[in-house]
């Protein structure tokens, strides 16, 4: 485990694979550009304040508040004028997620029921969401202990969180195609063109409403998808000069600066500051 003075702190465990958790008690260096995750994200203030950004509605928030985060989403939460804050970050399987959520009564054909809110100010959901991050980063929890506290926050979420379905159309399906062109191509040095073949879009309309749907444009959805896959490959313990090379950067400082750029943390960091036990 990390030094109990680290300003962040990573926790994971080979046994519990459908979670990980990010704790960060001094947040003024810790600042993202917009990025998305594949995970479903919570995050509770313990501290300080900041903004958060999901796609387009910002917000200032502070202690005792909960930022929620549907998976792809683009969002970013930094520091205001340098001042210190601090929070606890959830991340969870959305497979994982979603069995849960069919046992408490979502509907059976949904991947996952992705929730309306962007953020929420219930002190029982923020109380469940600290307590669990206390129970992954506390050195003798149990596995029982820690897969009872995340059920638990779960249910809390679906009672707190306002589940909804998702909006018919919600991928055009040339945006779709785009985007896991993008996806399954990521590391290759591939181009517009290249993506417009695959999707079956003209270049001027994928420029235009690919952002407008992801929330990103179509070179840093690919930066971002790199990013993802090079924190998987850092998780199984690959070197970083190897997971640079693997995941299409130029170099090693290349992955560096632009990991740090959007995860607010430097590879190094994030693969050995982290509690596995």
């Amino acid at each position: 485990m990390a030094g109990q003075r680290d300003p962040q702190r990573f926790w994971r465990d080979p046994a519990l694979p459908f979670m990980e958790a990010r704790r960060v008690t001094d947040g003024r260096r810790v600042c993202y550009a917009r990025h998305s995750h594949a995970t479903f994200s919570i995050g509770a203030i313990t501290g300080g304040r900041s903004t958060y950004w999901n796609q387009g509605h910002e917000e200032g928030v502070t202690p005792g508040m909960v930022v929620v985060m549907n998976p792809e989403e683009v969002h970013a939460c930094n520091p205001v004028d340098d001042r210190p804050w601090s929070y606890d970050m959830l991340y969870l399987d959305i497979a994982w997620l979603a069995d849960l959520q069919r046992e408490l009564g979502a509907p059976a054909h949904l991947d996952l029921q992705i929730y309306t809110q962007c953020s929420s100010r219930h002190p029982a959901l923020y109380r469940r969401l600290v307590a669990l991050c206390d129970t992954l980063f506390a050195p003798d929890a149990t596995r029982l202990a820690r897969e009872t506290e995340a059920t638990a926050l779960v249910v809390e979420m679906q009672h707190r969180l306002a589940p909804r379905m998702p909006p018919p159309g919600d991928h055009p399906l040339g945006l779709r195609r785009a985007a896991d062109y993008i996806d399954a191509h990521c590391t290759e040095a591939i181009g517009l063109d290249d993506i417009c073949n695959a999707a079956g879009l003209s270049r001027s309309y994928l420029v235009r409403r690919f952002k407008a749907h992801y929330g990103l444009t179509p070179h840093a959805f690919l930066t971002n998808r790199r990013i993802r896959l090079g924190r998987r490959k850092l998780r199984d313990g690959q070197p970083i000069a190897e997971v640079a090379a693997d995941c299409g950067f130029a170099d090693q400082a290349h992955f560096q600066r632009t990991f740090k750029r959007l995860q607010a943390a430097t590879p190094g960091q994030y693969a050995t500051s982290h509690t596995n036990k």
